[in-house]
């Protein structure tokens, strides 16, 4: 009497659904049930950590697919999900499987989407990498290679005694549950493809600015602080300012170029020592170079341009423009754009 094995399977999310998919079919085909925590994103964490330490409770294999990303960390533990779903099996004594990307196939898929690296957490990612690596697991180049280490995997843990698993509906009852999991499971199947197509649709939509997110790079900007020289700041003091409101500050300053040349005044040559090297990073600013000159300028890429035009048309603000009617009454219009003088409102 063959039993069917239970495996929870783990993993980051969004950048792992096709992995996530060929896993759950190599799963069915084998002919065990896949146990994943897709449905569960709804749901309180608690309560949602609480399902999860049941379904790993009651599954016979644990399956981790470890690709470039640490996830999202759990409070209580300090840990990403899947790092604690990974250990809570190890104490737990379950058979762990594991899957790891290989850097040929992560290198591929960060070129296509630069969020698929884990950039937060990520001495935190190789430490947890590496633990599962000197554990025992397999690399992957791509979903066949997941498909074939779940199916051979598996059919070596079938004959295992000490694994329950569990047993055919039509041999103790009926198949009906049977069958109306397996239907579960395979609409669950059609919701991930269905997912899936969305979250490419959304990404095809996303403003990059030199093969990153905008809304990370304004986060970021948005962050990080410096502290402006007194040459370079209107105040003519030091102080400290988000690197966001240094670009917005010296845009006009970039838009035609600094450079380290020995005619510069002190304000643009504290702007080119002090600001520019960290704008450069994100590939706002680039060096261009100047014929015959021993100085070099550093000046607004096409990129910086395209996220400055970007922040400045989603935060134009709300101008209440004042129309004169005939009968000399005024009535007041809306309007999202560039602030307005008295003069100018009066003369339209």
């Amino acid at each position: 009497m063959k039993k069917q094995l239970q495996v929870f399977i783990s993993s980051t999310y969004t950048d792992m659904i096709e992995e996530r998919q060929a896993a759950i079919l190599a799963v069915l085909n084998a002919g065990h049930i896949p146990v994943g925590m897709e449905d569960l994103f709804k749901l309180d964490d608690r309560l949602q950590k609480a399902t999860i330490q049941r379904w790993i409770q009651e599954s016979d294999v644990f399956m981790l697919i470890l690709g470039g990303r640490y996830g999202g960390i759990d409070e209580e533990s300090g840990k990403s999900h899947p790092h604690w779903e990974y250990d809570y099996a190890g104490e737990l004594g379950k058979r762990r499987i594991a899957m790891v990307i290989s850097d040929r196939k992560l290198a591929d898929k960060t070129q296509d989407n630069p969020t698929y690296l884990e950039r937060i957490n990520y001495p935190v990612y190789l430490d947890f990498k590496g633990l599962v690596l000197q554990n025992g697991s397999e690399l992957y180049e791509d979903v066949k290679d997941i498909r074939l280490i779940t199916m051979e995997a598996l059919r070596k843990l079938e004959s295992d005694p000490s694994l329950v698993g569990w047993i055919r509906a039509d041999q103790v009852e009926s198949v009906e549950e049977t069958l109306r999991e397996n239907a579960a499971l395979l609409k669950e199947i059609a919701r991930l493809k269905a997912e899936n197509a969305k979250l490419k649709q959304q990404q095809e939509h996303k403003v990059l600015i030199n093969g990153m997110d905008y809304e990370d790079i304004k986060n970021i900007l948005e962050t990080t602080v410096i502290t402006l020289p007194k040459e370079a700041s209107s105040t003519k003091t030091a102080k400290d300012v988000s690197l966001l409101k240094a670009l917005l500050a010296l845009s006009n300053i970039f838009a035609t170029g600094v450079t380290n040349g020995s005619g510069e005044s002190d304000n643009r040559l504290a702007v080119y020592y002090h600001v520019t090297p960290k704008l450069l990073t994100f590939g706002i600013l680039e060096k261009v170079k100047v014929a015959g000159a021993r100085f070099e300028r550093i000046q607004m890429s096409k990129e910086g341009h395209k996220f400055l035009a970007k922040y400045l048309m989603e935060n134009a603000p709300i101008t209440p423009v004042v129309r004169a009617k005939p009968d000399g009454a005024k009535t007041s219009v809306i309007r999202k754009g560039i602030l307005r003088t008295k003069d100018e409102i009066s003369g339209e």
